[in-house]
This record gives structure tokens, C-alpha cells and sequence, in this order.
């Protein structure tokens, strides 16, 4: 029912409950990203509400900022507009550093910490050393195909689509290669866009590209993470595919992330920029705590 919710509907609850609540409200664009914040703030000083996804999450803090509805916060994934520059226009709206909060989970320790559960030493080293790139270069270097791949199909409307995608026909699963063609074949069957020509659309992907780009604002989480779970049956581990699914790596991510790796982060000292200009509402909870 939660695909219901409405905008209008999230800016009333806080309403309401801001009649007996003092604290801060964070509104975040999802139940798993929610997550991930309940175990980041301050509980008895913040409460995180939920808003299904990001349009609504920005167009609720719209409702309640023109309401002058003081200590609210939203937090939503960067997704392709840092690329496109566009910014937040206003304090009170935060994005991830990187393309989606997945993206910020794989870049910290919490990825040394699934790696140690299902990975193996043995042939994680074999791997890094015969390829020279260390284990999120590995996933990188796939991903940032299909993150343009993606910021294509937005761009030029082709409305291509990567849900239910068996990352197993595109990608190597004793070196983690991506085959870019056997890829683009997959998602044009997948979005019964036969109409395509795929040399086409590498040469778009390509044109896309640019050397300041950020490979991880670039890279969907959602992909980096179906790549390793992957590499965790045969190039990086030796489990089975339900044990690796990619929504066991994710929570098990999230799980692993602590507060100390997210106070290395910019969007942590942007929350604390946003806790001095709007004191006395605090967000974060201390490492302590």
C-alpha cells in the first residue's frame, strides 16, 4: 500500500506529529535506505520517515518547507543529477555522494567485511593480482558501462529496462569482464526494444563518457552489487547462487556499515552544516551512542 502514499500524505503525518514531537523529521526516498538511517541518527532526536521513493520525498519537503515547517531534512540518492548539475536548491535537501546510497555502502569497509563472509583470500588475491585491480576496480569497471547505459536511456527517453536483468549473460564470471554487446542484445530484449541498433548504442554510450565523470556517480549500486554477487560463486568465493543473492548482499551491506564509515563522508559533515543552521534540531547519533 505504501506505493499509495502520497506526497501530501507524508507532509500531513509529520504535520500532525510535530503537534506532540519536537525532534527532527529526515524524510528518505525508500524502506531500505530508511533502514540504514534508523541505525545513523539520533532516535530519541530524529525520527526518519519513509516516503517510497524520491519525487515524492522532494515534493513532501516542498509541502512542508512552504509551510515553514522547521527541522525537517530530506536525504535522497544523488542518481544521475550531480552529472547533469543538477543541484539542490534549497538546505534543507541532501544528496548521496556518490550515485545511491548502495554505492556509498561499497565504497567503505562494510564491502571488506561481506567480502570476509563469502569470499575467498585465496582467490581474491589470485584475482586482484592476475588483473592488477584491486576488488571495486573489478566491479567498476563493469558497472560504469551500464550506469551510461542507463543515463542514456533517461537522456534520449528509450525507455530501456534493467529490472529482472540475468547480469549472467553479460558478465564473465571467472574475471568479471563485461561483454558491452552482449549486454546491450540482453536489455533490448529485456525492453522489447528490437528497434535499436546496438553498434548505435555503443557508439552513444561511448560519446557519453567523459574522464571527469565520477565512475561512482556513474555506477548503479543495484549493479555493482549484482556483479559481485557473481564474482562470490566462482572468480571471488565458491558459494551458491542463493546463498550471494543480491538482496542477501545488500542487507548484509547494509548490516556491516558502521556510523565511524559514514562520518568519513560529505554528506556526513553536510548533516552537520545543516545541524548548526538549524539548531537546536540535531540528526546524527555519536559513534558512542
Amino acid at each position: 500500500m505504501r506505493e499509495h502514499l502520497t506526497p501530501d500524505r507524508v507532509a500531513n503525518k509529520i504535520r500532525l506529529m510535530r503537534t506532540q514531537y519536537q525532534g527532527t523529521f529526515l524524510i528518505t526516498e525508500g524502506d531500505t535506505d530508511a533502514r540504514v538511517w534508523k541505525n545513523l541518527v539520533n532516535s530519541r532526536l530524529c525520527s526518519v520517515e519513509n516516503a517510497n521513493n524520491k519525487q515524492k520525498a522532494i515534493a513532501a519537503l516542498d509541502i512542508l518547507e512552504k509551510d515553514n515547517c522547521v527541522g525537517v531534512l530530506a536525504v535522497v540518492d544523488a542518481d544521475f543529477d550531480s552529472l547533469e548539475g543538477n543541484l539542490s536548491q534549497t538546505p534543507n535537501l541532501l544528496m548521496t555522494d556518490s550515485h545511491d546510497l548502495e554505492t556509498m555502502l561499497l565504497q567503505s569497509p562494510a564491502l571488506e567485511k561481506v567480502l570476509a563472509e563469502y569470499g575467498s583470500e585465496e582467490k581474491i588475491n589470485k584475482l586482484t593480482k592476475s588483473t592488477g585491480q584491486d576488488i571495486r576496480t573489478l566491479l567498476i569497471l563493469p558497472g560504469v558501462f551500464i550506469g551510461y547505459l542507463r543515463w542514456l536511456s533517461l537522456k534520449e527517453g528509450l525507455s530501456l529496462k534493467f529490472e529482472d536483468l540475468s547480469f549472467k549473460k553479460f558478465i564473465h564470471e571467472t574475471t568479471l569482464a563485461l561483454d558491452k554487446f552482449k549486454l546491450i542484445k540482453t536489455i533490448k530484449n529485456n525492453s522489447q526494444r528490437h528497434d535499436l541498433d546496438e553498434q548505435i548504442l555503443h557508439q552513444q554510450i561511448e560519446n557519453l563518457k567523459q574522464n571527469t565523470h565520477n565512475p561512482w556517480a556513474v555506477c548503479c549500486g543495484h549493479d555493482l552489487i549484482c556483479i559481485l554477487s557473481i564474482g562470490l560463486c566462482k572468480a571471488l568465493g565458491s558459494c551458491n547462487t542463493k546463498q550471494v543473492e543480491s538482496i542477501i548482499l545488500e542487507k548484509d551491506l547494509r548490516l556491516a556499515y558502521e556510523r565511524s564509515f559514514f562520518s568519513r563522508t560529505e554528506l556526513y559533515q553536510a548533516i552537520l552544516q545543516w545541524e548548526a543552521a538549524n539548531q537546536p534540531f540535531q540528526v546524527l547519533a555519536s559513534n558512542e551512542e
